[in-house]
């Protein structure tokens, strides 16, 4: 197992290395594109909530959002499988793997699926920190001094108002490949997530034990990734260290 040999399936007979070596791609992928989503909503989003503070647009976003939060993630993709896929035919009912394009538009859906719940967490923790950064003593004099608000925000606020949710977007990646397991099934991606759902199924205990041993290894690896770019991000830590 040290040496990455996880025997062979017994349902396929085939080595259970080959089967990673051909889905885990696939879920990475996912995984990737979804957390583009997460944080491609979540960073503006938050920055708008943020500046417009406890007005129109902020309750109307806080509404969105706990909304949207309600809705379970199997939940949602069915909803966006229906509309997208059934209703209006804008994306394919299968993974297409013809290409690099190819696959990137089947993603769309599981994707949104996984990456907005994930967005609506990231959002609601960024406004938080935002208005509470505004109001430290630096931004009023970087106003004083006549510094542009955009300015302000991207070159003195946004960096110092993450660090919490880089740590919380390390905590949520137990919940982003407990998901890919239910997206791919639902979406039909071949992928590492819905392999394990059916090897579990059958009782492949050899796939079952390989898949759990590489999920481990990956949160190991993943919350490494995250203390160290925190440590990066925020010079305290680095003297601290």
């Amino acid at each position: 197992m040290i040496q990455g040999d996880f025997g062979e399936s017994y349902a396929n007979q085939m080595p259970v290395s080959s089967i990673l070596a051909e889905r885990l791609p696939k879920s990475i992928l996912l995984m990737g594109v979804s957390m583009v989503v997460a944080l491609g909503v979540s960073i503006p989003w938050g920055v708008a909530a943020a500046y417009r503070a406890n007005q129109r647009f902020d309750r109307a976003s806080t509404a969105g959002a706990f909304g949207l939060l309600s809705i379970p993630g199997f939940a949602l993709a069915i909803i966006l499988f229906y509309f997208f896929v059934v209703r209006w035919q804008i994306f394919p009912s299968r993974y297409m793997d013809d290409n690099i394009f190819s696959r990137l538009h089947s993603l769309v859906l599981p994707a949104a699926s996984l990456g907005l719940p994930l967005a609506v967490v990231y959002q609601r923790l960024l406004r938080t920190d935002l208005i509470t950064t505004l109001q430290e003593d630096f931004v009023i004099m970087a106003k004083a001094k006549g510094l542009s608000d955009r300015r302000i925000m991207f070159r003195h606020v946004l960096r110092p108002s993450m660090f919490g949710m880089i740590t919380v977007v390390g905590l949520n990646m137990s919940a982003l490949i407990g998901g890919t397991i239910i997206i791919e099934s639902i979406f039909s991606i071949p992928g590492f997530g819905r392999e394990l759902y059916v090897s579990a199924i059958r009782d492949d205990i050899t796939v079952v034990l390989a898949g759990v041993t590489v999920l481990a290894t990956a949160f190991v690896a993943i919350n490494t990734a995250v203390d160290l770019l925190y440590s990066y991000l925020d010079p305290r830590v680095r003297r601290a260290g």
